[in-house]
Parts: structure tokens; C-alpha cells; sequence
């Protein structure tokens, strides 16, 4: 398997962490919509490492289809046709109160923002009239002065970060890949994520080798004791947040954790941190994330996604692992 890496999401330190990551054996970066720009760290280090590029994710349901595809094309010409436009449709309040866009049924309206970018793409790449006229967004001016043309390494495949069976079948019909959420477990992904992907492939007359799915897995690594602990910290922390969040209870319900959802998120609207990381038991951490030394991750996540799956995306929330510890976990992938 190729292991794919979070890039530091500032723009001026990209560069450099990008080629420690590469020569680390990171087989692709990709970005995060945080605290800076999704896009601007991408743009830093094109064409400067021979990896992978990605949005994992790029908040779309903000974004007019025009500037992603356009940022989208730009990127596979500098990374010289190794970019993916990985989109996400965020929850309700960060869209209105965040964002200060509009709300609607996300996964109707994720369908619809693919669908437009690949009319855009397609309408360069080939010249033809672009007349897409969907509920939320319609483009049916293009003059020949805003045409980049046809990519000379083709258009970029879009990918849909999904975890629910509608949001997940919506990614199988209409896009060229799956970012599978990173708080789920195996039981969760055979559960319920590959039926429904399976079932959006019927519908768009697709098979399993037609589509892309990209497992991400929160980590907590390390080589001694201390190491360990501290890495399950910050797993620990992560893990609560997500399990506060009511879009993650399907994974807490396949497992039979469902009660933990609203007590996780009670105690995360009084603050009370503690509380809410002492909820995340050992065997929840190592049901939804995967932990040990660099070797004993490689093979969970072999076990989980093997079958599946030919990269992963790998979180190490809270805590930095030295460089040499990512090295051993590309090569233990391998």
C-alpha cells in the first residue's frame, strides 16, 4: 500500500516539509480545509516533489464549481497531472455561521457541484458549448478568453469524503472516488460503507476497479512506552471531538457505543475536556484508530483496507512521530 500524508497546512512551510515527507516515502500529500487556505499549500510545492497532490477536503458547498475547477486545473498542470480535487460538504452550522454560504440536502448538492465541474472540465478539454443548468448553479457562459483549454494531462479525478450510505452512494454514482472518513472501523466499512458503494456503481454502471477508495487512519504511533502514550493522546482527543459530532454516531452504533454520542457531546458544550477523553476507551481507540510501533500499524491497516484499497490517508493528531518512524511506516506498507 502507498501512504499518503497531511502537508503542514501554512503555504510558507510546505515546501520544506513536503520533501522531508517525500523523502520520508510519502507517495502523496494532501491538504486539509484548517485554519489556512486548502489550495495554497498544494500550489507551493508542485512540481517541486514527485508526489501525489490532493484536497482532503476542500469544502465545496461554498465554492462556486468555476473557481474549484479552475483551481483544479491549474494544480494538475503544475504537479504535472498528479493532482486529485478531493471535495467535502461540511455540517450545517459551519456552512451558514462559518462560511456564510447557504445549506441544502448535502448530498443532492455534492452531486450536483461534481457534476458541474466535470461539464466545465469536459467543456475545455473538448471545445463543446458548456451548458450545465443544475438547481444550485447553472454555467452556461464561456467565452474563449476565460477557456485554459484542454490539460495536457488530462483532467483531474474528483473524489467525495463521505461516511454515510447517501453521501457515500452519491460518491460511487457520480465521482471518481472515495475519501472514506477517518473516524470509522473495519465492522463500520464492510457494514455499511462498501454496500453502498457497491450500490452506487450499479446505478452509474460502474465496477470496483472503475472506482478509487482512499481509507484514512487516525494513528497513534511510536517506539517506546512513552512514545505510545502520548501518541493515544492525541488520538484520544481526536477521537472525542469526532464522537461529540452527531454526523459520527452511525460509526459509534455499528459498534455498539451509540450512547456515548450525546454525553460526548453534552460535556463538549460545557468544556469539559477531561471528561470527554476518559470516555474513549482503549478498545474504542483501537477499534477507530490504529496504534503501536510503526510495523504493528502497517499490518492493522494492511488487515483493514487490503482488500480494499491500494493507499491510505494516515492522520498523527496531537503529536509529531519522528521521521524516521514515518520512514518505517512507508516502507512496512510497501
Amino acid at each position: 500500500m502507498l501512504l499518503d500524508l497531511q502537508l503542514d497546512g501554512r503555504p510558507d512551510r510546505a515546501l520544506s516539509r513536503a520533501r522531508e515527507l517525500t523523502e520520508a516515502g510519502a507517495a502523496g500529500l494532501f491538504t486539509f480545509e484548517g485554519p489556512h487556505d486548502v489550495f495554497l499549500p498544494l500550489a507551493a510545492v508542485a512540481g517541486q516533489v514527485p508526489t501525489d497532490l490532493m484536497t482532503n477536503v476542500a469544502i465545496a458547498m461554498p465554492r462556486s464549481p468555476m473557481h474549484l475547477a479552475h483551481a483544479a486545473w491549474d494544480l494538475q498542470l503544475m504537479s504535472g497531472g498528479r493532482f486529485r480535487l478531493g471535495l467535502g460538504s461540511q455540517i450545517q452550522p459551519h456552512i451558514e455561521k462559518r462560511y456564510g454560504a447557504t445549506w441544502s440536502p448535502p448530498a443532492a448538492r455534492m452531486r450536483e457541484i461534481v457534476a458541474a465541474i466535470k461539464a466545465i472540465l469536459h467543456a475545455w478539454e473538448t471545445g463543446e458549448r458548456l451548458d450545465f443548468r443544475g438547481e444550485h448553479t447553472r454555467h452556461t457562459l464561456m467565452p474563449p478568453t476565460f477557456v485554459p483549454g484542454p490539460n495536457p494531462f488530462g483532467p483531474p479525478p474528483i473524489l467525495l469524503g463521505a461516511l454515510g450510505p447517501l453521501m457515500t452512494r452519491t460518491a460511487a454514482e457520480v465521482a471518481d472516488g472515495l475519501l472514506v472518513m477517518p473516524f470509522h472501523s473495519l465492522r463500520h466499512l464492510e457494514e455499511r460503507t462498501l454496500p453502498a458503494v457497491r450500490e452506487g456503481l450499479e446505478r452509474s454502471g460502474r465496477r470496483m476497479d472503475d472506482f478509487a477508495i482512499l481509507p484514512q487512519a487516525i494513528v497513534a504511533m511510536g517506539r517506546t512506552e512513552q512514545e505510545v502514550q502520548a501518541a493515544r493522546t492525541g488520538v484520544r482527543g481526536l477521537l472525542a471531538f469526532y464522537g461529540s459530532t452527531p454526523a459520527y454516531r452511525p460509526v459509534l452504533e455499528v459498534e455498539g457505543w451509540a450512547d456515548l454520542q450525546p454525553e460526548l457531546n453534552r460535556l463538549s458544550k460545557t468544556g469539559d475536556l477531561a471528561a470527554m477523553f476518559g470516555l474513549v476507551s482503549d478498545e474504542m481507540l483501537e477499534t477507530i484508530a490504529v496504534a503501536g510501533t510503526p510495523e504493528e500499524c502497517a499490518a492493522e491497516i494492511r488487515h483493514r483496507f487490503g482488500a480494499v484499497a491500494e493507499r491510505v490517508c494516515c492522520y498523527f493528531p496531537g503529536y509529531e512521530p519522528p521521521v524516521e518512524q514515518i520512514a518505517a511506516l512507508a516502507s512496512a506498507l510497501k
